[in-house]
């Protein structure tokens, strides 16, 4: 009977593979700058993690950019607060577009206590000049 089962799962599976060979895989999605709203130059994915970090330590961009800040959780309650750009993103308003007018360094923060690692939840958001 085992054998069977084991016969009729290794058929299921090279079935799918040839099928896959044969098809293909979807395309996937283009992203690209065609894609941008018209003046806006990118797209900045801030990314929080349940181990108190964010996806990258710093972000850069520069003077005269604008740019869509996108914020997500990957796990765990979070937000960020960029306080000197006037920036508070989280779940229920995760998007903002910002024109950096300046040179600088900006903290990104994390505006929900989330625990333990909380004060220590920061990156960087550097700007410089164009």
């Amino acid at each position: 009977m085992q054998k069977w089962i084991m016969f009729a799962l290794v058929s299921v599976a090279a079935v799918m593979a040839i099928s896959l060979l044969a098809f293909g895989l979807p395309e996937k999605p283009n992203t690209g700058p065609e894609e941008l709203p018209e003046g806006v130059n990118s797209i900045m994915k801030i990314i929080a993690s349940d181990d108190f970090t964010f996806n990258q330590e710093e972000f850069t961009a520069k003077v005269g950019e604008t740019v869509i800040l996108e914020f997500s959780n990957k796990s765990g309650m979070h937000g960020i607060d960029i306080t000197d750009l006037n920036v508070k993103l989280n779940k229920d308003n995760p998007e903002t577009q910002v024109t950096f007018d300046k040179e600088g360094e900006y903290l990104i923060e994390c505006n929900i206590p989330c625990g333990q690692g909380h004060k220590t939840m920061h990156a960087k958001l550097i700007i410089t000049a164009a």
